[in-house]
């Protein structure tokens, strides 16, 4: 079923897109810059380590230190060696594993998006991308599907990881899909839809990684994982974008009650829809100013434990004229917990409210072009929507070194 997929993916990209020599994407909005250089080959090191509090509130007080290391190569194939239309990208993760959320908060949603439970090294991503004509793209390898679906520009200013990647969508699956810190091999195809329009579609494996084997790198391909389907529409102009996705899982699924006894069923699916603009900005294509976005999400409460999920927030860049880089932001995050989970919960004693609410201001300061400090408040309102727990209070400082 997954190669019928994929060969009729590139069959339609490579009839529908004229056979033009050079890239033609929606300009205006910011890419991943891992995706396209000027140079044959681009080198990146950043440390990133995280001081964080928890000094009310949740299951218990206390400090943790949490560090990432992202080391990454990315290969412009035409430059380098003639290779025409095509990038290459390697990327490498080191985290130490330390536990905020669990040990500390109690919170569903992931108040640092570098934690993960788990000491370390993985590849994280290695993939070959090949243009196909001047409209599309194939990608392949290890990837990363949060570095293009579901993602904005001002959300990753934030701490908590619901900013990065919807709740609603990360918690899916039974690894999750393929993202921080585990991802999966998997065919992305993209196109060019018209002169603000971008469409684009991935098929991964189903189960990232090794479940049994959390620490490693691995690529087991399975039917019984079966594959992950994405798919989204991006609509880009200058500071502005709007994009609408679902997704959904072609394997089996328990119900998430564990008493329960009905037999595994299909259907693990999801949708999301956000929009990002710049409200303030001295001119259309500058980056400064003051930008918000807004994102809504559901999930299939049959199988997964946040239902629904709506967040945003408002960030504002170049606060002086001589800290042109630094950004103030403050965001919402709320999850909204499925009735069949929280009447499970209930079940095995435990009492659950209908929402976790997590509320972050934060400032980043840019003091050179490799340093940049971010202290960060998080008020949390229903930790993991348990009601014996307290709201939680979290403070920290983020310090990011490298580029």
């Amino acid at each position: 079923m997954i190669r019928r997929f994929v060969a009729r993916l590139l069959l339609i990209l490579g009839l529908a897109a004229p056979a033009y020599a050079q890239d033609e994407r929606p300009t205006g909005y910011p890419r991943s810059a891992n995706e396209r250089s000027d140079k044959p080959v681009t080198l990146s090191a950043v440390y990133v380590a995280d001081i964080r509090s928890n000094v009310s509130g949740g299951i218990a007080r206390g400090t943790r230190y949490l560090d990432n290391l992202d080391l990454q190569v990315a290969v412009d194939a035409d430059r380098l060696v003639g290779w025409h239309g095509a990038r290459l990208f390697l990327y490498s993760i080191y985290d130490n594993g330390a536990s905020l959320s669990g040990d500390l908060v109690g919170d569903a949603q992931g108040i640092s998006n570098i934690e993960t439970n788990v000491r370390a090294a993985r590849l994280f991503e290695a993939w070959v991308e090949q243009d196909v004509g001047r409209n599309a793209s194939i990608k392949l390898g290890l990837y990363n599907l949060n570095s293009e679906f579901d993602t904005t520009q001002s959300g990753g200013l934030f701490l908590i990881s619901s900013h990065g990647i919807g709740p609603d969508f990360s918690q899916s699956g039974r690894r999750g899909p393929s993202i921080f810190p585990v991802t999966a091999l998997a065919v992305r195809g993209e196109m060019k839809l018209g002169e603000h329009w971008l469409g684009r579609v991935a098929v991964l494996d189903g189960v990232p990684g090794d479940p049994s084997h959390p620490k490693r790198t691995a690529i087991a391909l399975s039917s019984r994982d079966g594959a992950l389907v994405v798919g989204e529409v991006d609509y880009l102009e200058h500071g502005t974008k709007a994009a609408i996705g679902v997704w959904g899982y072609t394997a089996r699924f328990d119900d998430i009650r564990s008493s329960d006894p009905a037999a595994p069923r299909r259907g693990n699916k999801g949708a999301y829809v956000f929009a990002e603009h710049r409200l303030v900005g001295s001119r259309a294509d500058d980056a400064h100013g003051l930008a918000g976005w807004l994102r809504f999400g559901v999930a299939d409460t049959r199988f997964n434990r946040i239902g629904r999920y709506l967040g945003g927030g408002l960030v504002h860049t170049g606060i002086a004229p001589d800290r042109p880089d630094d950004q103030i932001g403050v965001s919402f995050a709320s999850a909204g917990f499925g009735d069949r989970y929280r009447r499970d919960q209930s079940g095995d004693g435990g009492v659950r409210d209908a929402h976790e609410l997590v509320v972050e201001a934060v400032y980043n300061a840019v003091l050179t072009p490799w340093l940049s400090v971010q202290p960060d408040l998080q008020y949390v309102v229903n930790p993991g929507g348990d009601a014996q727990l307290d709201d939680a209070i979290v403070v920290g400082l983020r310090v990011k070194i490298g580029r």
